[in-house]
């Protein structure tokens, strides 16, 4: 059975005439008619019941129509669910991100892809950045948001799209009972060093971890540190509960959480950066819309590099 011969059916059902349907299908009548009985034969049963005179649909051929014309219209939609395919305007995506990147550039790289490519299914996961590397590898996931740290294997391409400062969070009693001092509406990094500090493992964010650690080596403070936490959620909680300061990236102050207030750092803060990474090597047509989505959100002058 092929779509010719359901095509043929259709015709002629429609028609209910073996002459006029042959017409329409730019045929004579006998091969027409040995088309739909070799139908008939395959499948099995009537489709139509025939007189000299009159041709009708059997109850079995009316129900299958129905199903027919699904098949015709849905196979008249391949080429251009081809081409919308291979213009990755269809299909789903599989994107990781850090946490961080759930205040900063996801949301808007997220609406811009769903308005642009509404046909393409998000599907989102949270994962650390070393994570997300071997999810790429492994095929697992199509393109994410990191946080860099040291070199990723060459196969991945990387476009820097974010740097921002870190700023200080800091139980909003403290502020109040003068706790914590700030000078000049900062916090200088001597303050931070009296208090115990709420971090991420390094096995869990090396970049965010290392970028904090060296911030303090290089200024002479002793980092110590009161509590570990693996969502960045959970570090906001822990600083309104007043077990300690925790350093953030700057857009984390799109996270109001009752009891904590915001500080820039005093001096030259640390940066963080966040950007956009998939597989150079097979980019899907979705990866490759996502990317020229990213592009104009890059960081200025900046390339895609072919390492991280």
């Amino acid at each position: 059975m092929n779509l010719r011969q359901l095509r043929y059916f259709v015709t002629l059902a429609e028609e209910l005439h073996f002459s006029r349907a042959a017409e329409r299908m730019n045929m004579t009548q006998p091969p027409f008619s040995q088309a739909i009985i070799a139908l008939e034969q395959e499948l099995g049963v009537t489709l139509f019941n025939r007189t000299k005179r009159h041709v009708e649909l059997t109850p079995v051929g009316e129900h299958w129509l129905e199903c027919v014309r699904k098949v015709l219209d849905n196979a008249e939609q391949l080429p251009l669910l081809a081409r919308q395919i291979a213009d990755g305007e269809i299909g789903v995506l599989k994107f990781g991100f850090v946490s961080t990147a759930a205040y900063s550039l996801l949301p808007s790289l997220v609406a811009d892809f769903r308005l642009n490519f509404p046909d393409v299914k998000l599907e989102l996961a949270e994962m650390t950045s070393d994570v997300q590397a071997e999810a790429l590898l492994q095929g697992e996931i199509d393109a994410g948001l990191i946080i860099p740290h040291g070199t990723f294997d060459c196969s991945l391409g990387y476009l820097p799209m974010l740097r921002e400062p870190l700023v200080a969070t800091v139980p909003k009693a403290w502020l109040e009972n003068g706790n914590i001092t700030c000078v000049n509406g900062k916090l200088p990094l001597a303050e931070i060093a009296k208090h115990p500090l709420i971090i991420f493992p390094r096995r869990i964010a090396p970049a965010f971890y290392d970028t904090i650690t060296q911030y303090f080596a290089q200024s002479g403070y002793q980092l110590a540190i009161g509590q570990e936490a693996i969502q960045m959620q959970t570090i906001v909680s822990l600083v309104s509960s007043g077990l300690g300061i925790a350093l953030v990236p700057e857009a984390l102050r799109n996270l109001d959480r009752t009891g904590t207030c915001y500080i820039p750092l005093e001096g030259k803060p640390p940066i963080i950066e966040t950007g956009l990474v998939w597989r150079r090597e097979d980019p899907s047509p979705a990866v490759e819309r996502l990317i020229d989505l990213a592009k104009p959100l890059a960081i200025a002058g900046n390339e895609v590099q072919e390492t991280v």
